[in-house]
């Protein structure tokens, strides 16, 4: 019948699109189920796999490499561009102390994934050291990884069978994801935290870093130097970074320019960086109290979106807003962060810039930027294979060193993920739009993860039981755990006893190390701020671009 042929040919389109469709959509499914509040979310699409290759379902095995390789791809690459903004500023204003202890981690890692192939595995067997690699992937949750090592894999055993090491991944990663909140859960024990009283330590402390957070005041000339110096001059003796929006001089409101000259009395309304408000105060004058909304010109204040690509790069210094456009720029929201509107700021597309000045002279600088949200919502297909075309071509330079079996490449996985980040960070000096929404980066990061797992599973399933029952399945699952587990207690400990870390920011350091949602979000639930998400986003680049680059190495210059 027609219904068996397309669950039976396994070489026909239909039944190769079915196949990925089933597993898929059940691996997602099952994956939303939460055991204790933990999920293990579209990771379930791997067992689904093993369970379809196991009882034969699979399909040409062309097809199978294609898909996996392909969405390993995809996905390193989405997360390359979403990580690259803050790729290098995660090493400023004290995140080196936070990516030093996420880096030692990931070693420690390493050395536990080692001691326990000397001691728990037989050393003679070439194929137990690549599944080690394999667990190690699965005990610090991380896809990418298995599958940057199951590419080297591939080029090392040409004339043998591949170790399917997505099954120590499969063994080792439900219980990675109770370790780590289990760790995170010890650590707090050990040190007789009290979650109130670290609560108690954030509110006295500034979240935020004051550089680049906006201040907004309003303040009184009060300083006799200042009679009739222009708002230039203040800006050189002062020697701070701050945008006067509004000036209110004799009952009369108007929107200053470089030129604008002050007199005592005159009522400011300035935004700077936090950290200079004191300063500011100090040398013009003290907070004075007015209300803006009364106004003899009518002045309006707007969040204009930027969507030309003509401004991706430009900085603000060079917009001359104040003197050609008659508006003043107060602040720029990125990603959710405001910054202040440094002169040297770089504006990028879909940035939201507040503009300050008359509704004539706002409505200008609107259309120069553009402000259509509708605009945002297209996606930069171009950006996106322009980025995959270098990134591919960057990870198949051969770099021959010494008695290595294979030239070290950084791969399909490697390349592209370095190239996304570059693009990410520095896309706009090249005129490449770089902007992609949450949700469209979200879908193609999805999409590119379960064709890989579900790949992988489908490729595994056959030998998965035999693996698990008969084999050293129970191994890769208690030395799974100790990869997982002891890396965290040292780490958090230090963190704590050595380097005075809150609980929380521990929390989110070992959350973002291990490039683990699930922990991110039971860490968020203890805490009332954004401390574990901050502390996430911080080590997170660094550690997942180690993460993929380490498991290359280890199977390059160890697997035989």
């Amino acid at each position: 019948m027609w219904i068996v042929d397309l669950f039976t040919q396994t070489d026909s389109v239909a039944h190769i699109i079915l196949l990925y469709a089933v597993v898929i959509a059940i691996g997602v499914y099952l994956g939303k189920i939460k055991v204790c509040g933990i999920s293990l979310g579209v990771t379930f699409v791997l067992f689904a796999g093993l369970v379809a290759g196991h009882f034969g379902l699979t399909a040409p095995a062309d097809v199978l490499a294609f898909l996996q390789d392909f969405g390993l791809t995809l996905f390193v690459f989405m997360i390359g561009l979403q990580v690259g903004p803050g790729f290098f500023e995660s090493f400023r204003h004290g995140g080196i102390l936070m990516n030093s202890l996420a880096t030692a981690l990931i070693i420690l890692n390493i050395v536990i994934m080692f001691a326990c192939y000397h001691i728990f595995f037989d050393t003679s067997n070439p194929v137990n050291l690549p599944m080690m690699v394999g667990t190690m992937t699965g005990a610090v949750t991380n896809t990418p990884s298995l599958g940057a090592a199951s590419e080297v894999l591939t080029s090392i055993f040409k004339d043998r069978a591949v170790p399917q090491i997505a099954s120590g991944y499969a063994c080792a990663y439900p219980l990675a994801v109770l370790g780590m909140i289990g760790g995170i859960i010890v650590i707090r024990y050990i040190c007789k935290i009290k979650l109130s009283k670290e609560e108690e330590e954030l509110a006295k402390q500034d979240e935020e870093n004051a550089e680049i957070k906006p201040h907004l005041m309003t303040i009184e000339v009060k300083n006799t130097y200042l009679e009739k110096k222009r708002l230039l001059q203040v800006h050189e003796f002062l020697n701070r970074d701050f945008v006067c929006s509004r000036i209110l001089h004799n009952n009369h409101v108007s929107i200053p320019n470089r030129d604008t000259v002050f007199h005592l009395g005159d009522k400011l309304y300035i935004v700077c960086a936090e950290s200079d408000a004191e300063a500011i105060i100090a040398f013009i004058g003290p907070e004075a109290q007015v209300d803006w909304g009364e106004q003899d010109v009518p002045m309006v204040s707007k969040r204009i979106v930027v969507t030309r690509s003509q401004m991706n790069g430009k900085t603000l210094g060079k917009m001359h807003f104040s003197s050609v456009y008659g508006v003043n720029v107060t602040r720029v929201t990125r990603q959710g962060m405001e910054l202040f509107a440094s002169p040297n700021l770089s504006l990028q597309v879909g940035d939201r810039i507040m503009v300050v000045g008359k509704e004539d002279q706002v409505n200008r600088v609107e259309a120069m930027m553009g402000n259509s949200v509708k605009r945002l919502d297209a996606p930069n297909i171009a950006t996106i294979f322009i980025g995959l075309f270098i990134g591919v071509i960057f990870g198949s330079i051969p770099i021959y060193i010494s008695g290595m079996p294979v030239p070290l490449k950084l791969g399909i996985a490697g390349g592209p993920l370095i190239i996304a980040i570059l693009i990410g960070r520095f896309g706009y000096k090249v005129h490449l739009v770089t902007y992609t929404t949450t949700s469209a980066n979200l879908m193609l990061r999805e999409i590119g993860m379960v064709l890989f797992l579900a790949s992988v599973g489908i490729k595994a399933g056959a030998e998965f039981w035999e693996t698990v029952v008969q084999g050293d399945g129970l191994k890769y699952v208690y030395t799974g755990f100790m990869i997982t587990f002891i890396p965290i207690l040292i780490i958090g400990l230090t963190a704590r006893l050595k380097f005075k870390f809150n609980y929380f920011a521990i929390a989110g350091l070992i959350s973002g190390s291990y490039t683990d949602p699930p922990a991110l979000a039971y860490s968020s639930s203890i805490c009332s701020r954004e401390v574990p998400a901050v502390s996430y986003s911080t080590v997170y680049p660094l550690c997942m671009f180690l993460r993929i680059f380490v498991a290359q190495l280890i199977v390059l210059f160890c697997c035989r």
